[in-house]
């Protein structure tokens, strides 16, 4: 015990010394919060562009052209002719354009006849945001038309709102870089630590004395342990003060799954630099390991936007099983029995890599 526990206040100090090292692996995590946050963070509100063209100036057009701009979801400006509106809609600067044609109020106030045409132009390369304005549109021209003919509704829509949890991109993301960066430091940096104390014959001098494989690791996992939990820590408080971003569960909870995911990544980090045999091949394994998981594990975007067939050995990865946890803690609220599966999983990847580090250390 005695052994463990210098070992451990031993690695805490030459962190302590380095601190080039410090900032960057604090610093690299904030950097892509920061720049991502920025631009995304608040995400993009939905909104299709277009041209207004009344060329009937009637009561009734006037009316409609009311209840299109009162739509927040439209940004239609007014455009005196149809040929420039057309060209900017070619160019590809707004989706839509809408024209109400000349006779318009007359139509729309005789009994029978031919229905008045709205004639509308939509960007066919655009089809999202052109589907979007015509389903917008669609509704808006179906009310005036009951309301003129004096139609009757046989039934009614009873909608009830529900209270849901307003969520930004930038909400998504923190738990993302907090489980990216648990990755990188401990899975990279123990790869990359261990094979240079090798090379350079600390670890023979280590195995001249008393000391066991299962000490020295040990000790390694908890000062790192006590490093990633200070930084984990400092990017949920700068998402806080300069995000807004909030933990809705458990702080307990979450600390406990930055815990398992650190002791998780720094085991997997161990068999690395067990297999790696000096430290400029450390790195290049340990980024061929992690690097995938970077960009696979849902720390960017949601996995169930990934192709189907990826998605099964996706989930099977222990940094997708770290996101979904702290996101699920953090932006949902959930407890230990929500998202006791990822915890399971998690501990399963930490038993078997520990296990396998054990037998694949090498003191020279």
């Amino acid at each position: 015990m005695n052994a463990y526990i210098q070992l451990t206040i031993g690695q805490l100090r030459l962190f302590a010394r380095n601190r080039q090292v410090l900032m960057w692996t604090l610093f690299f995590p904030i950097f892509f919060m920061v720049m991502l946050g920025s631009f995304l963070g608040k995400g993009n509100p939905v909104s299709v562009s277009g041209h207004l063209i009344d060329l009937d100036h009637s009561t009734a057009s006037a009316a409609l052209v009311q209840a299109l701009k009162s739509n927040v979801v439209l940004d239609l400006q007014d455009a005196p002719e149809i040929a420039p509106a057309l060209e900017d809609l070619k160019q590809g600067d707004t989706q839509l354009v809408i024209v109400i044609p000349k006779g318009y109020g007359q139509k729309v106030e005789k009994v029978h006849g031919a229905p008045a045409a709205i004639k509308v132009y939509y960007d066919e390369t655009n089809a999202a945001a052109s589907q979007v304005g015509l389903q917008l549109i669609s509704p808006i021209i179906d009310g005036i038309d009951k309301r003129l003919s004096g139609y009757m509704p046989k039934i009614s829509l009873d909608a009830e709102a529900v209270q849901a949890l307003k969520l930004s991109y930038i909400d998504f993301l923190v738990p993302g870089i907090v489980a990216m960066m648990i990755m990188s430091n401990n899975l990279n940096g123990v790869a990359g630590q261990i094979a240079a104390w090798r090379e350079r014959g600390v670890l023979r001098r280590l195995q001249s004395t008393t000391l066991s494989a299962s000490t020295f690791i040990a000790a390694q996992i908890t000062a790192r342990l006590l490093l990633n939990g200070a930084q984990a820590v400092i990017v949920l408080l700068i998402g806080s003060v300069f995000f807004g971003t909030r933990v809705n569960g458990s702080w307990l909870l979450l600390l406990g799954f930055i815990v398992l995911g650190t002791l998780t990544f720094m085991s997997i980090g161990f068999i690395i630099a067990g297999l790696a045999k000096t430290p400029e091949s450390a790195g290049p394994i340990a980024g061929f390991v992690s690097f995938p998981m970077m960009f696979l594990g849902g720390v960017f975007f949601p996995i169930k936007n990934m192709p189907e067939f990826l998605q099964p050995i996706v989930k099977l990865l222990p940094i997708s099983h770290l996101t979904t946890a702290l996101r699920q803690v953090m932006n949902a609220g959930a407890g230990l029995m929500e998202v006791g599966w990822q915890a399971l999983l998690l501990g399963g990847w930490l038993v078997v890599a520990f296990v396998i580090a054990c037998f694949t250390f090498k003191w020279e």
